[in-house]
């Protein structure tokens, strides 16, 4: 069984949100973009496609800098601490980047420099002048995430001055209603400042009839996308008064001795897709290859991101590509998909670093296996509504579907092959209906479960697989290989035989969320190499193969404690 989808000629780049380093990720963010980015690439690699998977630490984020402040250490301080924790978590989880950066790179700063001078060049950037608010206390000017107080839209009272998460507004400081320094708990006071800005009204007619061409995108990204741009788009900051970031090219700088100037990060950050491609193909060694992902019209690029970043992948983001194509010879691609994800919460509470709520990645990491956990998230993957989170009914899931259903089923077939044939695949006798409608049907989940794939529903793709693990053991109930072997050793050979075909394919696709358990039993199945490269098909394993002794590819979870 095959695909028709797979091609080597079809190039997919998967762009992931950027965390910000200054705290480990919790299961809401590996839920919300890491885990489902990741099963998508590797689907897409076991397909055949040429996938390219980046991402990095989010230097510049102001979250950082009001860390920094807190602590009384440097930004750069904070991002070196977290940024080698960010790759640990990624090996043990088994998250697989091509290239997993940090926005500190001089790459980065060169390829953000080459947008915004292209924007200016092309009439896109300009200066304005604004009111920023100001901390008489601390006597600087406060950036976004400096300001916090009641959103005026919804009247939540913890609104950030960049975004309320209550209700999802992105907004100004200015907006904000008894705004409060977080430096000092200051009332900030509006003084004038000089920054350049996005001239997205110019760019809103196109904006507008690029997103009537979206098809498949998740209702509450395309609503809400379309929405935002109907109501008019304004003129957005693209520089602050802060001393941490990418300073504005050299040649157009405005700061003056009252402040400095940096590129806000919302700018700036989802350029780091594109420099992120930049940089692993001088890593490749041809500083070119980037291009086959970025200017080849038929490439595909789909952003998996929280649904509180949707409005600068969506709209932001396409509006800088936008701009910088203008006259370009080569264009560069802008977004296939964006299937943002709904929160994951905890107990009601939304998954927050800064807040406190949820544990870290790494803390369940110490105590659960890393396929068993991926398996537990996947089932609760809050593609279409937000999700919460109990712990027990993750270890429900992972104790009585995964190792009940999928793990029982190979280990017992392995088994019983063992014990009748010393462990090496059985010629089979005439096969009748059964068999062959057994091998039909997980076929067919294998090819539906590909076409959800290609849609990025990827919860509803484990549904398959594990659908075709149910097939099996019922096929297994209905002929007792262990009651015929007493009798009947054709019979048996040709039912283990079988179930053993079966399971080769049902390995495939639970390859992408169970990648450790089904490398191993690749190779306990007599495969070699990665199965990763054996296509997205059934591949047959022959009569006469030397199967390894089994042993429980995944662990019985225990709830390990009643806090999420």
């Amino acid at each position: 069984m095959s695909t028709d989808t797979a091609s080597s000629d079809r190039h997919v780049l998967v762009a992931v949100a950027w965390p910000y380093a200054n705290g480990l990720s919790h299961l809401g963010h590996i839920a919300g973009a890491y885990l489902p980015a990741d099963i998508f690439a590797r689907y897409h690699r076991v397909a055949g496609h040429r996938v390219l998977m980046v991402s990095g630490t989010d230097a510049h984020g102001t979250p950082i800098t009001v860390k920094a402040d807190q602590e009384g250490v440097t930004p750069r301080d904070i991002v070196e601490r977290y940024n080698p924790r960010f790759h640990e978590q990624w090996e043990r989880l088994g998250i697989a980047f091509d290239l997993f950066t940090t926005t500190m790179t001089e790459n980065h700063r060169e390829v953000t420099w080459d947008l915004f001078r292209t924007l200016h060049a092309n009439g896109f950037v300009e200066t304005r002048t604004t009111e920023q608010f100001f901390d008489p206390e601390a006597g600087r000017f406060l950036p976004d995430r400096y300001v916090e107080g009641t959103c005026p839209r919804c009247g939540a009272e913890d609104a950030r001055g960049d975004q309320c998460d209550g209700c999802g507004a992105t907004l100004d400081p200015i907006d904000l209603i008894d705004p409060r320094s977080k430096l000092t708990g200051a009332t900030p006071q509006p003084r004038e400042t000089e920054h350049y800005f996005l001239l997205l009204p110019r760019l809103q007619e196109e904006l507008e009839a690029w997103l009537e061409t979206r098809e498949g995108w998740r209702g509450h990204v395309i609503n809400w996308a379309k929405g935002f741009v109907k109501e008019g788009l304004q003129e957005r900051a693209i520089t602050r008064d802060l001393s941490w970031g990418i300073p504005i090219p050299p040649e157009l700088d405005i700061s003056t001795d009252a402040s400095q100037k940096r590129i806000y990060v919302w700018f700036e950050a989802v350029i780091g897709y594109l420099s992120a491609a930049k940089e692993w193909a001088q890593r490749q060694g041809d500083p070119d290859a980037w291009k086959a992902w970025w200017q080849n019209p038929d490439a595909e690029s789909y952003y998996f991101i929280g649904k509180d970043n949707v409005p600068f992948h969506a709209v932001f983001w396409p509006a800088e590509l936008m701009g910088y194509n203008q006259g370009a010879e080569a264009p560069l691609n802008l977004p296939t998909d964006v299937p943002a994800n709904q929160y994951v919460t905890f107990r009601g509470s939304k998954a927050s670093k800064s807040r406190g709520v949820g544990k870290s990645l790494l803390d369940y990491l110490d105590v659960y296996g890393p396929d068993e956990l991926r398996y537990a998230l996947a089932t609760i993957l809050p593609e279409q509504a937000d999700t919460d989170l109990a712990e027990d009914e993750l270890v429900r899931r992972v104790n009585d579907e995964l190792v009940a259903t999928w793990g029982n089923l190979v280990n017992r077939v392995l088994s019983m092959t063992r014990k009748n044939f010393d462990g090496v695949v059985p010629e089979p006798g005439e096969r009748d209906d059964r068999d062959r409608a057994l091998l039909t049907t997980v076929d067919g989940h294998l090819a539906a479960q590909a076409r959800l794939m290609e849609r990025v529903e990827l919860r509803h793709g484990l549904k398959e697989a594990l659908a075709a693990a149910q097939a099996v053991n019922g096929y297994l109930n209905a002929l007792e290989p262990w009651k015929t072997a007493k009798e009947d050793r054709d019979r048996t050979a040709t039912t283990l035989w079988t179930a053993l075909q079966a399971i080769s394919g049902i390995n495939v696709a639970f390859a992408p969320y169970t990648p450790f358990a089904a490398q191993r039993l690749h190779e306990w199945l007599g495969g070699d190499g990665q199965l990763a490269d054996h296509g997205w098909r059934r591949a047959e394993v022959p009569a006469g193969t030397q199967l390894a002794k089994p042993s429980p590819l995944f662990s019985k979870m225990e709830t390990a404690t009643d806090e999420a």
